[in-house]
This record gives C-alpha cells, structure tokens and sequence, in this order.
C-alpha cells in the first residue's frame, strides 16, 4: 500500500484528494474516504492537498495511526464491501458504507 488515510479525515471528507488523484483510486465510505491498495500509484498528490493532514505513505505512518493501513485496505474486501477493485471511483460513487472501526469510532 502506497498512501493510507487516517482518523484526520472521519467525518470531514474534504475531498480535495479526490479531485487531484490523477488515477481515482480514493473511495468514499459514510463518514470517511479511503485509498484503494493496489489502484494507487504513489504519487503522493494527495498528501499535498490535504487540509486534514489524514493521509499518510505506509512508511511514514505514525505507530499510533497504523491500524488505519489495515483498515483501509479492509474497506475493499469482502467482509466490508467486497469492492475488490473496481478501477475507479467515479464509477463506484459513494458506497454509503465504512470500515466498521471507522464505524463506530468516537472522536476523543
């Protein structure tokens, strides 16, 4: 996985990530966006637009923030969406649904 977005972007989804993905690799769940593993090209254009500051390389994710690499890329299976890999976002639209720790999380 190349980027992961964090807990920064739980019910903000500013969007500006999405507009600036040259490959539509960010999905939209309810209440945040996530990036698709194998659809991401590691250009890292997302990170600079951020105004949360929720997307993060794999690498460089924080110990306390690295759950979120599973959780995104749990977001496209089969026991939360079973999206696989669609190929594109805009073709998909907002699935209405989230990771279920995205779910029930609680902004402390």
């Amino acid at each position: 996985m190349a980027y992961v977005i964090t807990e920064a972007c739980i019910d903000v989804k500013d969007g500006a990530c999405v507009v600036c993905c040259p490959v539509d690799c960010i999905y939209e769940g309810s209440r945040s966006l996530y990036i698709h593993p194998d659809e991401c090209i590691n250009c890292g254009l997302c990170v600079s637009v951020c105004p949360t500051r929720a997307i993060y390389d794999a690498h460089d994710l924080p110990t306390e923030l690295r759950e979120y690499e599973r959780i995104n890329s749990e977001f496209f299976g089969p026991a939360v969406t079973a999206l696989g890999s669609p190929g594109g976002a805009c073709d998909v639209g907002s699935t209405g649904i989230d990771h279920p720790e995205i779910r029930s999380y609680t902004r402390q």
